[in-house]
């Protein structure tokens, strides 16, 4: 699963880096996540998850969490340079197979153009 320090490079951390993301972003909603994107300067592409009190209790909020770092370190050498996410899961999203959350969050990703086109 983690990857030791990538994970350090992968995922937004501080409140200003996220707080940048929201207001300079653009939005795109789905029916288990909403997302800002923005551009940045970083030379990779980094990932905040963002959960609120209203989503539930601590356990809810840590599996949400959980879910989306994981979706995000399976895609993580896919993603395009220079880009900051912030996903904002809903709850319906804790409450679906692995499998259909992967799908729609690798959707959405492709439809926004945040994935590299594989080489043939």
């Amino acid at each position: 699963m983690s990857q030791g320090g990538t994970d350090r490079d992968l995922f937004l951390k501080r409140s200003r880096d996220i707080e940048h993301a929201k207001k300079h972003g653009r939005r795109i909603s789905t029916a288990f996540f909403n997302m800002m994107i923005c551009e940045t300067e970083v030379s990779g592409s980094r990932v905040g998850i963002v959960v609120g009190k209203r989503f539930g209790g601590a356990v809810s909020r840590n599996r949400a969490k959980r879910l989306f770092r994981e979706l995000t370190r399976q895609v993580q050498d896919q993603l395009i340079p220079g880009q900051a996410l912030v996903v904002f899961p809903k709850r319906e999203s804790i409450l679906q197979p692995f499998a259909v959350l992967k799908e729609a969050w690798l959707s959405s990703l492709q439809r926004q153009r945040l994935l590299r086109i594989p080489e043939a």
